[in-house]
């Protein structure tokens, strides 16, 4: 490999030591920094003693402004629908949650409402099996009341054409008291 001619440039003192501050804040070598110097004005075409580089300015104003107006179309075409589906869903969240809220609320008093209505139809159906029972009943005391009492015809039909008045009231004792056992 050929070497590398290298040569030398003479600045002072105070030139060193802003070179220096320069490479110590960039983390570099010195001979790094001044060729990247070299590099930048080459590419850039930049005269260094410009410092108010009109270009330059115009390019950043040019990129600000094209850079806000993609933000606020963003933001009119985007953001703020965005935001107002958000505020939206947010709204019938949270009315989805207080109606869970109250489900859970009611889920705890329901199994209460169901234990009662059980309860009820509990006692409504004992009710119900005395009434059968008592009606089963009725139609049987009558079917003894026919009973005795059709015996009773017969006999003070039997009675009355030939017996005597204190057969008639004995039958009648017996037939009363025949009743009463019911």
């Amino acid at each position: 490999m050929d070497k590398e001619t290298l040569r030398s440039i003479k600045y002072s003192e105070a030139e060193g030591k802003k070179l220096d501050l320069i490479a110590l804040k960039l983390g570099r070598p010195k001979r790094q920094v001044f060729l990247q110097m070299i590099d930048y004005f080459h590419r850039t075409k930049k005269d260094p003693i410009d410092f108010n580089d009109d270009l330059l300015k115009n390019t950043i104003l040019k990129q600000h402004r094209d850079l806000v107006g993609f933000i606020r179309t963003q933001e009119k075409d985007l953001l703020i629908p965005t935001r107002r589906e958000v505020d939206r869903l947010t709204v019938s969240q949270r009315k989805v949650i207080e109606g869970f809220n109250s489900l859970l609320k009611q889920s705890g008093i329901l199994p209460t409402l169901l234990d009662r209505q059980n309860q009820y139809l509990h006692q409504l159906e004992a009710h119900y099996n005395a009434i059968a029972i008592r009606l089963s009943e009725k139609e049987q005391l009558k079917k003894l009341f026919m009973n005795i009492f059709e015996g009773y015809a017969i006999a003070r039909d039997n009675v009355s054409g030939i017996g005597s008045r204190k057969e008639r009231e004995q039958l009648l004792n017996v037939t009363y008291n025949q009743i009463k056992l019911l």
